[in-house]
């Protein structure tokens, strides 16, 4: 239910359709603010006449989830509606926090982390950040062919690629080096999240792993195709996702592994307002 307010934000905005092609983008900060109220009727316990709002009103009344972690989330889809770019790479971390590390700590509030504890949630945000990366190095092409970059301009800078240009064969190489860059940063906060699965009730320690391990999979593949990263959609197949459904059954029993006991990382970059 929480996945379908989600969604149903990202396509609203974006005039899409369960997250295909981009929709003509005129009129987006109206449909942006239309978001901003039916979300705020959903926690009112109004009805609002849509299905996924009506959805995040039950689930925040069940589980105490506020309008403030709600506008953290839609604040990310602001970013897009003003044809936001990052400029250096806490920008980029900020950006990942409101789209996806926010999302994580609604889920964990869903699956009973207390509001107060806000290591855990710190955790689970970290998890979110490290699929947003993921989501990105996977997602350059699309992103470029309907007018987006997430990459800072700074590394683009540092890399000699003109803007608007990464995608182009001449700076492939260089971009496949600037991909691996998101993927490194990727990796450290998905072992934080591993901290904070471990304090969840066993399923969903299991699920989270298992998301956790298929999308590093995804960035690791990513990395591994070097130029060829972006001539086909890099996925995990169903065999290999099976796979790490059983490692993560696995790692659900056992301690979390040595690597991974670092402080949570998401509070060095938000609850900082964009410039």
């Amino acid at each position: 239910m929480l996945y379908a307010w989600a969604r149903a934000c990202d396509d609203l905005i974006d005039a899409q359709d369960l997250g295909g092609a981009l929709g003509d983008q005129a009129g987006a900060p109206a449909r942006l603010a239309h978001v901003r109220a039916l979300t705020a009727q959903a926690f009112a316990g109004t009805p609002t006449g849509t299905p996924a709002f009506d959805a995040l009103g039950v689930v925040a009344r069940e589980t105490g989830l506020t309008p403030a972690m709600a506008e953290d989330v839609i604040a990310g889809f602001a970013l897009d509606v003003t044809d936001w770019h990052p400029r250096e790479e806490a920008d980029l971390m900020r950006y990942c926090w409101h789209v996806a590390g926010a999302v994580g700590v609604m889920m964990a509030v869903v699956m009973g982390v207390s509001p107060r504890d806000e290591d855990t949630l710190d955790r689970a945000a970290d998890l979110g950040l490290a699929f947003q990366l993921a989501n990105i190095a996977r997602d350059l092409a699309e992103d470029d062919a309907a007018g987006r970059c997430y990459l800072p301009a700074q590394w683009l800078a540092d890399a000699d690629i003109p803007p608007g240009e990464q995608l182009k064969p001449p700076y492939r190489p260089v971009l496949a080096g600037l991909t691996a860059r998101l993927c490194d940063l990727a990796r450290p906060h998905e072992d934080s999240a591993r901290i904070g699965a471990a304090r969840l009730r066993f399923r969903q320690r299991w699920a989270i792993l298992a998301a956790a391990g298929i999308y590093g999979a995804i960035a690791r593949q990513v990395a591994a195709r070097g130029t060829r990263a972006w001539d086909s959609r890099t996925r995990v197949s169903r065999g290999a996702k099976l796979v790490w459904i059983g490692r993560a059954l696995v790692q659900a029993l056992l301690p979390v592994p040595g690597r991974c006991r670092t402080g949570a990382l998401r509070r060095r970059f938000t609850r900082r307002s964009f410039v």
